[in-house]
C-alpha cells in the first residue's frame, strides 16, 4: 500500500484529503506544519507528498526546498495542493521542484485521477 504524507494545517482540508486517499487505498501520514513535514519526509520518506503552500510556520516553498536539497527527498513526488491560483503560480511551483499542482478547493471526484497522473509521470494541468 502506497503511503502519502499530507502536509496540511487546516483540519477540514486534511479530513477531506485523508478520506479520499484512504478510500482509494492509500495509507496517510500527516504533518500539520512545514517543519514537521520536512522532518517526516526526510526521516521516513513517503511514496508521495501532498503539500499545502500556506503553512503556519514556514511557507510550502521553503518546505519544498528543504526536502529537495537532501538526498532522501530528491525523488519523492511532491504535489502542491493550494489555493494559489494566480497566473504563473502553477509554473512557479513546478519550476521550484513540485511534480504537480492541484488547486483548492479540491474536487473529490477528480483529485485521485490528478494524483495518479502525477505519479505516473504526467504533470497535472
Amino acid at each position: 500500500m502506497a503511503t502519502a504524507l499530507v502536509i496540511e494545517d487546516n483540519e477540514d482540508n486534511l479530513e477531506l484529503i485523508r478520506f479520499i486517499l484512504e478510500c482509494a487505498g492509500y495509507q496517510v501520514q500527516h504533518a500539520p506544519t512545514g517543519l514537521e513535514g520536512v522532518r517526516h519526509a526526510l526521516t521516513i520518506p513517503p511514496d508521495f507528498i501532498l503539500l499545502d503552500i500556506q503553512l503556519p510556520d514556514i511557507e510550502g516553498t521553503e518546505v519544498l526546498r528543504r526536502i529537495r536539497e537532501k538526498e532522501a527527498g530528491k525523488s519523492v513526488p511532491i504535489i502542491a495542493v493550494t489555493s494559489y491560483a494566480m497566473s504563473g503560480d502553477r509554473e512557479n511551483l513546478i519550476a521550484a521542484g513540485c511534480n504537480g499542482y492541484i488547486e483548492k478547493p479540491i474536487d473529490p471526484r477528480t483529485v485521485i485521477q490528478q494524483i495518479r497522473e502525477v505519479l505516473d509521470g504526467h504533470p497535472t494541468a
